[in-house]
């Protein structure tokens, strides 16, 4: 078969993931103009050409509680892929994160004859580490994003590659910061504290009203501070207003610069996840928090054996950021780190120091670049200049 006519599938849950998605699929048309994406995702994905089946911003929750809600409307989806993988027959199904739904899906394919490569490895180290032997007779490739990961996966014999981290090559810098305080109307001199509460509507109901009450408690210690929120593309301005309707605080909203919002601030809150990673790598201090519903923080108690959830922390293997989780996320404690942050320069220039040594620890990048070289492999598409591993 030729190239021209190859059809992948690529199927994302979550914002980090849409965004992951997209940037193979444009590095795989850079190879394979005419090849085909068909799938799952969000606003990303369809702007780098992937026909999308369905958008998937509705269904990107985190929890049981969450997922028993929405049960119904995510188990209609799993079977409209199902059926959108048999009527198709894509040459290879690329699973991107969204690890419950894609490890269904991963296994129907399979059954199926089809080819599946799964991007982004669930957190097998800290979450049922016998799921590698699961996910082994589900997929054909693993590819992870973390150096880390690899021997759990050679130790079970699963096929794994490591790709290298796509936030690595995501941080884009638009303008200076000198700049940047122009554009967003910031004040040079005065403290700029971030506020990330996340990408699913669910995050930002638990967590934003503590990082806004958090943010009251640092305006009386610092009357001239300004709040900047990088919104995520996932969230709705009326979400946002909907927290901000019981503030007193002046949060100034910034869209689709991320990276150029985060680089003003002196110090930021951000919810665990992807996020922490892209600010650690821009060298930022921060805080993570976060709250889960009841039940599935206590069963996460049970099952999960990690010591840390932000990811600077994993990758360091230490406590490099502070981390306040469920009872211990108060506006109280949030505040009183903020504030540490921006008094005690020494410690806010230890925690510089020790991202930069997670950001060498994540290498060079070139992530997309790489997984697009592993699908086109799986493709049997010649990739020039790249021999077989």
């Amino acid at each position: 078969m030729s190239h021209l006519s190859k059809k992948v599938m690529l199927v994302s849950g979550e914002s980090s993931g849409d965004q992951h998605a997209a940037n193979l699929f444009l590095e795989l048309k850079e190879h394979c103009p005419d090849i085909q994406g068909i799938g799952m995702g969000g606003k990303k994905m369809a702007a780098a050409g992937i026909e999308l089946r369905y958008d998937s911003s509705n269904i990107g929750v985190i929890g049981v509680i969450e997922v028993i809600k929405r049960y119904a409307q995510i188990r209609r989806v799993l079977n409209a892929m199902k059926s959108l993988l048999l009527e198709q027959r894509p040459d290879l199904l690329i699973c991107v994160d969204y690890k419950e739904f894609n490890f269904k899906l991963a296994g129907f394919a399979k059954k199926n004859g089809i080819k599946v490569l799964f991007y982004v490895s669930p957190q097998v180290w800290a979450w049922r580490p016998g799921r590698v032997v699961e996910y082994g007779k589900v997929i054909d490739m693993m590819a992870v994003i973390f150096p880390f990961e690899v021997p759990f996966y050679e130790k079970e014999n699963v096929p794994v590659r490591y790709v290298g981290h796509p936030s690595v090559d995501k941080i884009h810098i638009q303008r200076t910061k000198e700049a940047d305080f122009q554009e967003f109307n910031l004040v040079s001199g005065l403290p700029v504290v971030g506020i990330l509460p996340g990408s699913r509507t669910d995050e930002i109901k638990r967590m934003l009203p503590v990082m806004l009450q958090a943010a009251e408690l640092i305006q009386k210690v610092f009357p001239d501070v300004q709040f900047v929120l990088p919104q995520a593309d996932s969230v709705s301005d009326e979400l946002l207003e909907a927290s901000f309707q019981h503030s007193k605080i002046q949060v100034k909203t910034i869209k689709h610069q991320f990276h150029d919002a985060v680089q003003c601030c002196d110090v930021v809150m951000t919810v665990s996840g992807t996020a922490s990673l892209e600010i650690a790598l821009l060298k930022v201090p921060m805080l993570v928090a976060y709250k889960l519903s009841t039940i599935t923080y206590f069963l996460a108690k049970m099952l999960v054996n990690t010591r840390f959830i932000g990811l600077p922390n994993i990758i360091a293997g230490k406590s490099i950021v502070k981390e306040f989780i469920q009872y211990q996320a108060t506006a109280d404690n949030l505040a009183q780190e903020i504030i540490k942050l921006l008094q005690d320069k020494p410690y806010a220039q230890t925690m510089r120091d020790e991202l930069q040594a997670v950001k060498k620890e994540l290498g060079k990048g070139g992530g997309s670049k790489n997984m697009a070289k592993l699908a086109m492999e799986m493709l049997d598409v010649p990739v020039k200049g790249y021999t077989k591993r």
